[in-house]
């Protein structure tokens, strides 16, 4: 049970009526919201590629000069291709709506004049909001009644000090960071609890200023960088291959407006336009399998780091452990049982307020004592810099202090020493005696506290930590938090995985050491706080790689010691959840906190868990991992037969005396590429390819162009030949031809691509992909010899060219297959060597 003395309910908040009035006055209390598009709008911006423009443009432009059947095809493809990214965008975003609609993060305020939990967005100018240790302020607010609340401004004024705050006092600057009774958006309550009026919601407040102006600025991640690289490469290709391809044809005396059509299609068959839509949909299915293993993704783009993690920072407690303690004992500093130790412990933890501590909660579960002879007379909070809390209390005329916290901090404190009911004075000899056992028991795996107390003189009205001085050291409290039995299993999986784990903790290195061995975690170096503050850049590098273990930390130094990694190329997750957390996952590559964790860690976090375990954090990285993998399997796509094709078909006019194929065949040739490919993303992943952290290599990909590309143009050159030279078809058989021959590679060499084994013997696809990808052949190879044949511009082809057509096919896909062969132990070769790739 818990007394509030300061904090009375002189405020019965807004009526639930009166709320939902200022609701719609006001609107939600959203710092920013993405705009929602009619599915109309949405679906017109769609043609908004200035590509598709052109093509739309162009083929307005043939239906006047008569090119009617051509220009309705290519309309038709244009159309359909809008469709398609539009569907999968669409089912995108209602998975990430079903996905964050799970982690709702709700506010205690007085409406019609009770408490009741509403969430945050619903929160109105006047709402009479409750506030306590960890809760994040919902809006720009001012305190009404306050005892001992620190908070943390960083996130607006930088200060990474905790600032305390009171009542309105006359003369304070309003609305300013420097008055001591205003409460800012996105701030949060390190210590202490208060009632504070909400003045400003949304992007009214401070904090929403600043967000608006930096809604659309997104720190760039490297799976960023790397897309930005390739998009940005493509770009410089195509308009090469573009420019050449119009030249050359409306040089050769095509047309200028076939020509340029030709070029436009040959542009649209070169970009990887479903790029957005497959790592979209890519992302949204990773995210639903994830949130099947007690994963949900609060930002999708993180998925990708989630993959690429190769450095998981972390607590011990509730991940390593079982969160679960329990009290065991409570004695002197010579090591035998002490009640005044449990009734002291069992008063500081019985009147402590603010968040829920679950050391507190072991102390009153251990024993129930009747105290209702004391009175709590004032509280001084528990911060990071003392690491300790003190409460006053009187028992008929006699007033205590009692202090509570980190055994070396006590003892710091402490002037004397009680033994057997008597006071000494806490000489060198008694300092080593309760040192010596502190560290013993938490060498044994025990959690500790040191107690102490002092009497006071005149009662005050208030108390502050200038009075916690020439102490009595009454002796200490003993907890035990055991090792989660699957922590060892979990450890041992994400070493296997490539994921080294460090821990960062404020907790004693000794204990730490021991959970860590219990576990089968390999230590190797343990550095602490105090230890830390001594180094410079240079020693810190070093320490970074041969460290552990970091104990005795401070919210401040995780987070410089998160932003050291990071400096080293590393890709950074942090998990966590407490208020002293929150520094470090935002600066971490991935936030990772859990469902009941305190608000301002479950802000903070890019992804939150279910369950605090890292089995479930293990199930999480594999399917980021898997996520990756089939991003970037489209992009080698793009890279091999598709580029292969569009090169080898922008030459073509060179040799021929007619286009190689129309541009509505060539539309037609990537909208069915693009069709089979957009199950990609439920496509198995190799073992082998989630083994290791995935990362961006741009330099790799060029590399996988030049190798495979020119593959593809060869066998588009053997197809001309044969068709051209030895068969001497017409026209529209040879486009027929090239385009079957062309689709065919383009999309069967996916099954050799997605995989470094053998396809189908040591690697299948999934059902899916491969329904897709050969119903997209077989409509390809059927349409020449359909009624539509015509409106395309084909010719059936003979039977007898078939045979050759799909020889040609067959010996393509095997030739490909052991390139890749050679290719990937080339490149193992290379990285054994350390030769960059």
């Amino acid at each position: 049970m818990q007394t509030d003395t300061k904090i009375k309910k002189t405020h019965l908040g807004l009526t639930s009526r009166e709320a939902a009035r200022r609701l719609r006055r006001f609107g939600p209390n959203q710092v920013y919201r993405k705009p929602r598009l009619r599915p109309i709008i949405a679906f017109i911006k769609k043609f908004n590629s200035p590509l598709l423009l052109i093509l739309i443009f162009a083929s307005i432009v043939s239906i006047f000069l008569g090119q009617r059947t051509n220009a309705v095809i290519i309309l038709l493809m244009v159309f359909l291709s809008a469709v398609l990214d539009f569907i999968n965008t669409f089912r995108s975003e209602k998975a990430v709506e079903k996905l964050n609609a799970k982690i709702v993060t709700t506010v205690t305020v007085l409406r019609d004049g009770e408490e009741k939990k509403v969430e945050l967005i619903n929160i109105v100018p006047g709402d009479v909001i409750k506030l306590s240790a960890g809760s994040v302020v919902p809006a720009d607010a001012r305190v009404i009644s306050a005892d001992g609340v620190f908070v943390n401004q960083a996130t607006l004024t930088g200060e990474s000090f905790p600032v305390l705050k009171t009542p309105p006092v006359a003369g304070a600057k309003k609305d300013s960071s420097d008055d001591p009774s205003s409460l800012f958006m996105g701030t949060s309550l390190v210590t202490g609890f208060c009632l504070a009026e909400v003045l400003k919601t949304g992007s009214t407040t401070e904090f929403g200023k600043i967000a608006l102006r930096l809604a659309e600025v997104q720190p760039e991640t490297e799976f960023d960088r790397g897309i930005r690289q390739f998009s940005v490469f493509i770009m410089k290709v195509t308009s090469v291959l573009v420019a050449f391809s119009f030249l050359t044809t409306a040089l050769l005396g095509r047309g200028v407006l076939q020509s340029f059509i030709f070029a436009v299609a040959i542009a649209i068959g070169l970009t990887p336009e479903l790029l957005p839509v497959v790592m979209s949909v890519s992302l949204s299915r990773g995210s639903i399998l994830m949130a099947k293993k007690d994963v949900v993704v609060k930002h999708l783009p993180s998925i990708q780091n989630f993959g690429s993690m190769n450095v998981l920072c972390t607590d011990k407690t509730g991940t390593l452990t079982e969160d679960r303690i329990v009290l065991v004992k409570h004695i002197d500093s010579f090591g035998h049982d002490s009640e005044k130790v449990l009734l002291y412990s069992y008063l500081s933890s019985f009147y402590h307020t603010g968040i829920a501590n679950p050391l507190d909660a072991a102390i009153i579960e251990y024993h129930t004592l009747n105290v209702r002879s004391y009175k709590k007379i004032d509280e001084i909070p528990f911060d990071f810099e003392r690491k300790r809390s003190s409460l006053v209390v009187r028992k008929g005329r006699e007033l205590t202090l009692i202090s509570k916290g980190a055994p070396e901090d006590i003892i710091k404190v402490c002037r004397s020493v009680e033994s057997s009911g008597r006071t000494k004075v806490l000489d060198i000899s008694a300092r080593k005696r309760a040192t010596n056992l502190y560290r013993g028991l938490s060498k044994s795996g025990f959690r500790v506290l040191g107690v102490a107390a002092k009497k006071i003189g005149k009662l005050r009205s208030d108390y502050s930590n200038t009075f916690e001085e020439e102490m009595v050291l009454v002796g200490f409290v003993a907890f035990l938090d055991p090792p989660k039995e699957t922590a060892t299993k979990a450890i041992l999986d994400l070493e296997k995985l490539g994921v080294e784990v460090k821990i960062l903790t404020g907790d004693s290195e000794i204990l730490t050491q021991k959970i860590c061995r219990d576990i089968g975690l390999s230590i190797r170096g343990v550095v602490t706080g105090k230890e830390l503050e001594a180094l410079n850049e240079a020693q810190l590098r070093a320490k970074l790689t041969q460290t552990t273990i970091f104990a005795r930390v401070t919210p401040s130094q995780k987070e410089k010691l998160i932003l050291a990694i990071k400096k080293q190329g590393n890709v950074v997750g942090y998990l966590g959840d407490g208020i002293n957390d929150a520094p470090a996952l935002a600066a971490a590559d991935v936030g990772i906190s859990v469902s009941n964790a305190v608000d301002v860690a479950k802000e903070t976090a890019d992804i939150i868990l279910i369950r605090k375990s890292l089995r479930v954090l293990r199930d999480g990285v594999l399917e980021g991992r898997k996520t990756f993998a089939n991003t970037i399997k489209y992009i080698y796509m793009g890279l091999s037969s598709n580029f292969g094709n569009m090169f080898s078909m922008s030459l073509m006019p060179l040799f021929l005396n007619f286009l190689p194929m129309l541009p509505s065949q060539i539309l037609f040739n990537n909208f069915l590429y693009d069709a089979s490919q957009v199950t990609l993303a439920t496509d198995r992943v190799d073992e082998d390819d989630i083994q290791k952290p995935p990362r961006w290599n741009f330099g790799f990909i060029k590399k996988y162009m030049m190798v495979f590309g020119p593959i593809s143009s060869v066998f588009d050159f053997l197809t001309v030949w044969l068709l051209y030279s030895i068969f001497k078809v017409n026209q529209s058989q040879f486009q027929a031809g090239w385009f079957m021959e062309s689709l065919a590679t383009q999309i069967l060499v996916l099954y050799i691509i997605r995989t470094k084994k053998i396809p189908f013997l040591q690697s299948r696809p999934s059902s899916p992909l491969l329904a897709t990808t050969l119903a997209a052949v077989l409509i390809g190879w059927l349409i020449p010899f359909s009624p539509l044949a015509s409106a395309f511009g084909f010719s059936p082809l003979p039977l007898l060219i078939l045979a050759p057509i799909i020889g040609l096919i067959a010996v393509y896909l095997i030739i490909v297959e052991l390139t890749k062969r050679v290719f990937f132990k080339w490149q193992k070769v290379r990285e054994r060597v350390n030769i960059p790739v």
